[in-house]
């Protein structure tokens, strides 16, 4: 479901050590040799994003649709660069869902190189700050992490984000060897008078 309020300004957002923005078609190279590098590792978290990636042409038609559903308010991709170096280190999302208390998913990836040094950290506190304070203005933002995945977790918690009650499995996971999903969530902060 897509709503009629207008879409968050694309205005990149600056931290201390990274550069957030909407994806361009000139990044389509660096989007690709990401994902293509890093197929295995991503594939247990972003299933649909490797599967949908499998040339050049596909990252070019995957950036354009996530033009197209920011400008519809249906989804909010924001690569994430190095400030100082340009480097392409991965990129953060915000789904929202627009009920009548607007909360918002989470979801990121970094390359491994990219990984241990705290920008996991920086890039969601700003995706935290664009989730509630744009026009999103979402009540609740929520992260799910598999469970064998500590550094996710750790990230989650030093953001501010609670640990939700384990959710009971209606159907068990396909496959052998599935992780658990653990869910957080961070509330947007009451307004100080």
């Amino acid at each position: 479901m897509t709503t009629t309020a207008s879409s968050p300004s694309p205005t990149p957002i600056h931290t201390a050590r990274l550069l957030l923005r909407p994806y361009e078609p000139a990044d389509e190279p660096a989007f690709f040799a990401l994902i293509d590098a890093n197929r295995p590792r991503l594939a247990t978290a972003f299933p649909a994003r490797v599967a949908a990636v499998q040339t050049p042409a596909d990252a070019r038609r995957v950036l354009s649709v996530f033009g197209h559903d920011w400008r519809i308010n249906r989804l909010y991709v924001l690569g994430i660069w190095h400030r100082e170096t340009g480097a392409y280190l991965g990129d953060i999302s915000l789904k929202p869902t627009w009920a009548a208390t607007v909360t918002a998913e989470i979801g990121y990836y970094l390359a491994p190189e990219a990984e241990g040094q705290g920008f996991a950290r920086e890039a969601l506190t700003a995706a935290t700050g664009f989730g509630f304070y744009s026009s999103v203005q979402a009540h609740r933002l929520d992260i799910r992490c598999r469970a064998d995945n500590p550094r996710s977790c750790a990230v989650a918690g030093h953001a501010g984000f609670q640990p939700l009650p384990v959710r009971p499995r209606l159907w068990p996971l396909r496959g052998t060897g599935s992780a658990e999903i653990l869910h957080y969530a961070l509330y947007r902060p009451a307004p100080t008078t």
